[in-house]
């Protein structure tokens, strides 16, 4: 298990880089994508270090998940596959009308590239639908989908990047990937020992939960952090009040994982590459407000949330009646005393988030030792797994697949 003093540092080096994470998807963008499904290791929060299988990009190391594969509307996409595992392996890509897989070996559901290292299938579709979509392997699933063989699609609109789907109602200012899924390490144990042929798929029983690829602390660390060569996507979302952000949600696993938001509900607008419309051009009149998101197990769903403080009450930069107004401030609470009195500070327990003031943007006077980790003045809610086990890192919480949403003071810059 990490040492507390490593984890500590975890959550710092979060806290420090909080200015420079990137607040749209990263990934691979083209029309063409040469994959090699390979081997590596991965590192949980708690510090174990696991075997995985997954996709890579060329030469380079495999991924957990797959590399984002990200394409427009209308694209004649090619992807190539090799494989460098002990077993054939393939690509399958729900959603997609038309793959045309060449190369390679027949199999159950598709084109299987045996283990030689050389052999190359090519799969071909034409994206014509925008949305968010998964691709995994189409060869013995329940195995290969543990092992990591997965990864995420996303197809842009013809209409603009900034939108989900074509209708301007799916607009938004930033967006986010979360990629659910679980392992059982036991399985992955037996195959790094060579004892392969002991796997029972039916004894599954996942310890260990992912955003991304990654247990938290982890998942609020920056997209390629050079402590995890083999998960590079991190899952931190932040907005300013007012903004509107797109969370792309995967069931990258084989368990259903209640996905919970707090600060706001979301707002699915699309399921599974389509958009929520009663009739084509209707816009998502079809969309549902959810305070905990069902994310079901190879599902897809595409979801707006915002925040502005709105009905809370109270002001939340501590304005006075006659201050101005902060963009997309919710107005009816402006100049809104704080409707509690705080403590005394000796009978507090400070978080590690706290500035040391209730209040956006603003920083309070905190004892000796605690704090240092909000050195915006954001305010921080936890978006994490409903079901609690999975919000742990064998059995010891904080973990799993859980991250923090941070609304920024409107004067803070998020790239």
């Amino acid at each position: 298990m990490k040492p507390l003093a490593i984890v500590v540092f975890a959550l710092f080096a979060v806290s420090m880089n909080a200015g420079v994470c990137e607040a749209a998807i990263q990934g691979r963008t083209g029309t063409e994508f040469d994959l090699v499904a390979r081997a590596g290791h991965i590192t949980t929060g708690d510090g174990d270090s696991i075997l995985m299988w997954g996709y890579a990009v060329g030469n380079g190391l495999m991924q957990y998940p797959g590399p984002t594969l990200i394409v427009n509307e209308g694209d004649l996409i090619t992807v190539r596959l090799k494989n460098e595992l002990s077993e054939p392996v393939s690509i399958i890509f729900p959603g997609q009308d038309g793959v045309l897989a060449i190369g390679g070996n027949s199999g159950l559901l598709t084109r299987e590239a045996p283990p030689d290292g050389a052999t190359v299938v090519t799969y071909t579709f034409v994206a014509s639908q925008p949305g968010t979509y998964m691709y995994h392997s189409g060869t013995r699933v329940d195995f290969q989908v543990e092992m990591g063989l997965t990864g995420a699609l996303i197809v842009r609109p013809s209409s603009g990047a900034n939108r989900a789907y074509s209708h301007p109602q799916t607009s938004f200012d930033r967006e986010y990937l979360f990629v659910l899924s679980e392992i059982d390490p036991t399985i992955h144990e037996l195959v790094e020992l060579g004892r392969r042929s002991e796997v029972d798929m039916s004894r599954y029983f996942p310890v260990l939960w992912f955003l991304n690829g990654r247990t938290s602390p982890d998942t609020m660390a920056d997209d390629g952090a050079p402590w995890l060569p083999h998960q590079p996507y991190g899952c931190l979302p932040r907005l300013h009040p007012g903004e509107i952000i797109l969370t792309r949600v995967i069931g990258g696993g084989r368990d259903l994982h209640p996905f919970h938001p707090h600060g706001n509900h979301l707002r699915i607008i699309g399921e599974n590459g389509r958009l929520l419309e009663s009739a084509p051009g209707a816009g998502p009149d079809l969309s549902y407000s959810d305070f905990t998101l069902t994310v079901v197990p190879g599902s897809t769903y595409d979801a707006l949330f915002t925040w502005t403080g709105e009905k809370l009450g109270w002001d939340i930069y501590g304005h006075g009646p006659g201050d101005p107004l902060q963009p997309n401030e919710y107005a009816p609470d402006h100049g809104k005393p704080l409707p509690v009195q705080l403590p005394e500070k000796q009978n507090l327990m400070f978080g590690n988030h706290y500035s040391g003031s209730p209040f956006l943007g603003a920083f309070g006077d905190l004892p000796p030792g605690t704090g240092g980790m909000n050195a915006s003045g954001g305010l921080f809610f936890m978006w994490h797994s409903h079901t609690e086990k999975e919000i742990v890192n064998n059995d010891i919480f904080p973990g799993g697949m859980m991250t923090m949403l941070i609304v920024e003071p409107p004067a803070v810059r998020i790239p």
